[in-house]
C-alpha cells in the first residue's frame, strides 16, 4: 500500500489560490487512512499551501491583495529571475499542512479548505499527501 500520493494541479493565473479539498479526501482513500495524519507538501518554491475559508471567495481575493500589498511586484529584488516576489510569498505562506484524519473523514472546522497557493503562474505543480496512521 503507498503512503505517499501525488496531487496535480493547473494553475492558470500568475496569482491564485486552487481548492484542492476535494484531492486530498481522494488521497485519504487510496491511502487508505482511517485514522491519523495527513501531510500536504508542496516542492515548489514559489508555491504553498494553506488552510482558509472556502464559503466566501473573497477572502482568497482579500489574501492575495493583502500578500501584494506586503510583497509588491515592483521593487529592488536581486533575483535575476524577475520572481523574487513568488518566492517571498511562498515562504510566508508556507511549504506544508498537516490535516488530522479521524472516522475516516478530514478534521477540517465548517469553513475550511485545503488551497494550493500560487504565486508564480501560471503552471503544472504538484503538492504530495503522506499518510501518518495512528
Amino acid at each position: 500500500m503507498a503512503e505517499l500520493l501525488e496531487i496535480d494541479i493547473a494553475t492558470g493565473a500568475q496569482t491564485e489560490f486552487v481548492d484542492i479539498t476535494d484531492k486530498v479526501k481522494l488521497s485519504a482513500r487510496q491511502l487508505e487512512v482511517k485514522s491519523g495524519l495527513l501531510i500536504i507538501y508542496c516542492p515548489h518554491t514559489t508555491g504553498a499551501v494553506t488552510i482558509n475559508e472556502g464559503a466566501d471567495p473573497a477572502v482568497k481575493r482579500d489574501i492575495i491583495a493583502v500578500m501584494n500589498q506586503i510583497v509588491p511586484w515592483h521593487f529592488d529584488y536581486r533575483h535575476l529571475e524577475g520572481n523574487s516576489p513568488a518566492h517571498v510569498k511562498a515562504s510566508l505562506m508556507g511549504e506544508s499542512v498537516q490535516v488530522i484524519v479521524e472516522d475516516d473523514r478530514l478534521m477540517l472546522g465548517t469553513w475550511q479548505k485545503i488551497f494550493f497557493c500560487e504565486f508564480d503562474g501560471p503552471r503544472k505543480r504538484r503538492v504530495w499527501v503522506k499518510a501518518i496512521r495512528s
